[in-house]
């Protein structure tokens, strides 16, 4: 009997799974394994717990998502929660497997728990690159030579490459060894967090798992036909197919960046090709030059001076900082946002720019302290792009553009000229008229008596660009 280990991470899926693939042309025993490393019940180094209900919660639904397919098709999902490489070594012992496969990783703690594991085993650990569009041996130059320009990249890849086709379902899984008990996956209860209740002011509901995933692309692409207007409307706040959301699942490895590209290829030959559908596809390219980012820097996209090493200066004031992370800054369009990120656990690309840059630039706080919030509260946390970004924005990263400033005054008539999305989330501003609400920063203290603004606080900081 030859038995093979799968050990599960950020793949919780069954379509174009590469290691899975390789445990079964040598598998009659498949042992498919998801750990839940107790690191993820501590809190960051900057204090923030590393993980919430909202994101467990998607979490969980996609190990039960997970274990349905897998025993729909013979197999289990084995669930354990502890030392991830301590598990696998030992239910590869115990259970005489042949070689462990796994998605290679790129960030310095996935890559130290690989490094522990090999250490352990006493058989191969095979790990593949397949949670990308690209292997590394695919790129068309050496990571060494990875372009410092996103641009560069994507016009080089763009014009190099073929993306393979994503990998099929496996029809049939092999069972699992007797003697190895599935076990149960928990509940948000049972591991200690507080049920995770819906914000009905929320536009959409995300659900864990593959199941969800693969739903979700067929209703953008090929019900709604939403993306066709992708480009023009991907700033939206206010409806469920603003933007096509699928960076829950992405970052769980529910969904296969290789599936999404399929199928908008397939969408743009066989209804319509046009700037929105590129831009989708253009997205998918900044999602994987952060993962090859990642792959070089290691830790240094984690340090104050990110990767270009020239540290920001800073200033330190807890208050500021705890007055960001609660949406309590005085600015409408910073506070909506956080607002929202803290009930629902999403943010939509522009407002993570925006308040960003508040973070960084205007209130000059430790760029890695608004990381490490996102870290804990994004449903879509992925290392690569969080951390990517907030480089990018705190002008320590892959940037041409210097010293990169939002001005919240000019986003904020741009994006809600009419307060539709503020006023959703923060309500003691619904006596103001829409028109006047980008302008609440500068407002005298006549004008926040006028519309009964008591409640609201006054802006922390005031920045002479959002004068009008």
């Amino acid at each position: 009997m030859r038995t093979t280990l799968v050990w599960l991470r950020n793949d919780l899926r069954l379509h174009d799974h590469l290691p899975l693939k390789c445990a079964l042309e040598k598998s009659d025993q498949l042992l498919l394994v998801y750990c839940l490393p107790d690191s993820w019940f501590e809190s960051t180094e900057y204090g923030f717990p590393k993980i919430n209900n909202i994101r467990l919660e998607f979490l969980l639904q996609s190990l039960v998502d997970l274990r349905k397919h897998a025993q729909e098709r013979g197999g289990e999902l084995i669930f354990r929660r502890g030392n991830s490489p301590e598990i696998i070594a030992e239910l590869a012992e115990r259970h005489r497997v042949d070689t462990v496969f796994a998605h290679r990783e790129h960030a310095p703690d996935e890559k130290r728990e690989e490094d522990n594991l090999r250490e352990r085993l006493k058989v191969p650990l095979r790990l593949c690159d397949g949670n990308s569009l690209l292997k590394e041996t695919e790129l068309p130059f050496s990571l060494v030579d990875l372009p410092k320009v996103f641009s560069n990249f994507r016009k080089q890849v763009e014009k190099e490459v073929q993306i393979s086709r994503p990998l099929s379902v496996p029809k049939i899984l092999p069972p699992h060894p007797n003697g190895c008990p599935p076990g149960i996956i928990p509940s948000l209860e049972d591991l200690g967090f507080e049920p995770f209740i819906r914000d009905i002011r929320s536009v959409y509901r995300f659900a864990g798992g593959e199941t969800a995933a693969l739903s979700r692309v067929q209703h953008y692409l090929w019900k709604s036909h939403a993306i066709k207007t992708y480009k023009e409307t991907r700033n939206g706040m206010l409806k469920a197919d603003d933007s096509a959301k699928l960076s829950p699942w992405l970052a769980l490895g529910c969904l296969s960046p290789k599936h999404v590209y399929q199928e908008v290829r397939r969408y743009e030959n066989d209804v319509v090709a046009n700037d929105s559908t590129y831009w989708l596809i253009f997205e998918l390219w900044w999602r994987e030059y952060f993962r090859w980012i990642t792959r070089l820097h290691g830790e240094n996209l984690f340090r104050s001076g990110g990767i270009r090493n020239q540290s920001p200066k800073v200033e330190h004031w807890e208050k500021w900082l705890e007055a960001w992370c609660q949406g309590e800054t005085g600015v409408p369009f910073v506070d909506a946002h956080m607002r929202k990120l803290n009930a629902t656990g999403y943010m939509s690309n522009r407002g993570r720019q925006n308040v960003a840059s508040f973070l960084v630039r205007d209130l000059r706080q430790d760029w890695r302290l608004g990381a490490a919030y996102f870290e804990s509260r994004l449903i879509d946390y992925d290392v690569h792009s969080n951390w990517g970004n907030w480089n990018y924005v705190a002008g320590v990263g892959n940037d041409p553009r210097e010293d990169r400033y939002f001005n919240l005054v000019t986003q904020t008539l741009r994006y809600d000229p009419n307060g539709e999305f503020i006023i959703r989330w923060v309500p003691e501003l619904r006596d103001v008229p829409p028109k006047e609400i980008p302008h609440i920063v500068q407002f005298t203290r006549q004008q926040r008596e006028k519309y009964r603004l008591g409640a609201y606080p006054e802006p922390i900081v005031f920045s002479s660009a959002w004068r009008r």
